[in-house]
């Protein structure tokens, strides 16, 4: 067994100690605001992303997860010292179908088979919208695929599946939605979306303990305000992160572009709205987790506006 000097191993922990982790996917545009804010614009001594989630920060070394708010929740059943902090971008998802198959509205996918990931944001996506066109879980089929950013799809993506007619439609995150569009050409598909019903907040969560913790706030704090900046650029001066974006998560610029109104960049409210919307998602994912639901005071501890606060006083 090899031994460290003592000196090594303190110069080892104090660099993890100085270390601002971030733990989210790197697979989606959703968390690309997080890697530009850490190149360009934070000022604490290091931070950096690893693979993960909100479910990451059961590991006490991570300081920040990043995801949407369904996850969110699911995982403030098990721990209720994790904290909805800020949101990084709210996402208003599309579900698109083949006319072929006979869909031009909502009610028209009863009895047909719809693509989507199951126990993601995207599946409550589905299911919301398609219970506002009176439609229960038993009126339609959901076929599980594989998502796909850049074209050519594999044949078991989502594109592919529908393009194949194996699925008469598909709802997931972008910019698999968009590539399945172009796979039967803006003629031959209906889309459907309704911000209202469902949109992604995909958030920045935390943890009570970390919170509480003055030298870790305080980079929690410098960090937000970094995202504050990096929104500010992606909101304002797209053009100046679209090749940036497109390279970090793998998809074509053409494609970004027209995907890219569909995302609000951050930060959105932390107030009565957000809890409003978390209560009504809960009466969802409750029922289809089989658990009691969370009640407005358990959603109002969840949601934590002071690292903004904070934030913007800087």
């Amino acid at each position: 067994m090899r031994l460290f000097p003592l000196f090594s191993l303190a110069a080892l922990f104090g660099t993890q100690a100085k270390c601002l982790r971030v733990a989210c996917s790197q697979s989606w545009i959703e968390h690309t605001p997080i890697a530009y804010a850490i190149k360009n614009f934070y000022k604490g001594d290091t931070a950096t992303i690893v693979n993960g989630g909100v479910a990451s920060l059961s590991d006490k070394t991570v300081d920040l997860g990043a995801n949407a708010e369904t996850q969110g929740l699911k995982n403030y059943v098990r721990n209720k010292n994790y904290r909805l902090i800020g949101i990084i971008v709210e996402v208003t998802y599309r579900l698109v179908a083949n006319k072929a198959a006979g869909i031009q509205t909502l009610a028209d996918l009863k009895g047909k088979r719809i693509g989507t990931m199951p126990g993601s944001s995207a599946e409550v996506f589905v299911r919301q919208l398609l219970s506002s066109a009176g439609l229960s879980q038993q009126d339609y089929t959901v076929v599980s695929g594989d998502v796909c950013m850049r074209a050519p799809c594999g044949a078991n993506s989502f594109p592919q599946q529908l393009k194949n007619r194996k699925i008469d439609a598909f709802g997931i995150w972008e910019t698999a939605v968009e590539l399945g569009i172009e796979a039967l050409g803006e003629a031959n598909v209906a889309v459907f979306k309704n911000a209202s019903i469902y949109r992604e907040v995909y958030s920045l969560y935390s943890t009570a303990e970390k919170l509480n913790d003055a030298g870790t706030r305080k980079k929690i704090v410098q960090f937000v305000r970094a995202l504050n900046q990096t929104y500010d650029v992606f909101k304002n001066q797209p053009d100046k992160v679209y090749s940036t974006v497109a390279q970090t998560v793998g998809v074509d610029v053409p494609v970004l572009k027209k995907v890219w109104d569909d995302h609000k960049w951050g930060p959105g409210s932390l107030g009565q709205d957000l809890i409003d919307y978390l209560a009504y998602e809960e009466q969802y994912l409750s029922k289809a987790d089989r658990r009691q639901a969370f009640t407005r005071a358990d959603l109002a501890k969840f949601v934590d506006p002071t690292v903004y606060q904070d934030a913007m006083k800087g």
